[in-house]
């Protein structure tokens, strides 16, 4: 009694696949340009979290702390530099060449110390390395 129903459904499957064609199953969704960028920038930021908790608990000296997070904060600020060229590359239409980047204005520095947790840098960021809220309103 098995066998001719698993001979019915086995002819079945594959009378299902030689009849499905390639061309009538709907397209694939497109894949998200950002996807890999947001998965890896908030990796970045639990990894900025973890390195200040093991700070903060005495696991980690201050010069590998330092130097921790200064390598961590380039690698974000690579990330967000990649998303701003990616997010420049689909708004501009595709024939026009690419212009080389402006060399953007250095910003008045505008405050060391975080409005949020009190943190002092030595030079103005645009969030907190430590708390990681904007700097905007920063006061020095």
């Amino acid at each position: 009694m098995i066998i001719p129903i698993a001979s019915v459904l086995a002819v079945a499957i594959i009378a299902f696949i030689l009849v499905v064609r390639p061309k009538d199953l709907p397209p694939p969704e497109p894949e998200d340009p950002f996807a890999h960028l947001d998965e890896r920038k908030a990796a970045i930021y639990e990894n900025l979290r973890d390195l200040q908790f093991e700070y903060r608990v005495g696991k980690l000296s201050e010069t590998d702390y330092q130097k921790t997070k200064q390598d961590l904060q380039r690698e974000l600020a690579a990330v967000l530099a990649e998303v701003d060229r990616v997010r420049a590359e689909l708004a501009s239409p595709v024939s026009t060449p690419k212009a080389p980047p402006a060399t953007p204005a250095k910003p008045k520095p505008t405050g060391l110390v975080c409005p949020s947790c009190g943190a002092k840098f030595e030079k103005q960021l645009k969030f907190c390395g430590e708390c990681g809220k904007p700097m905007k309103a920063a006061k020095a």
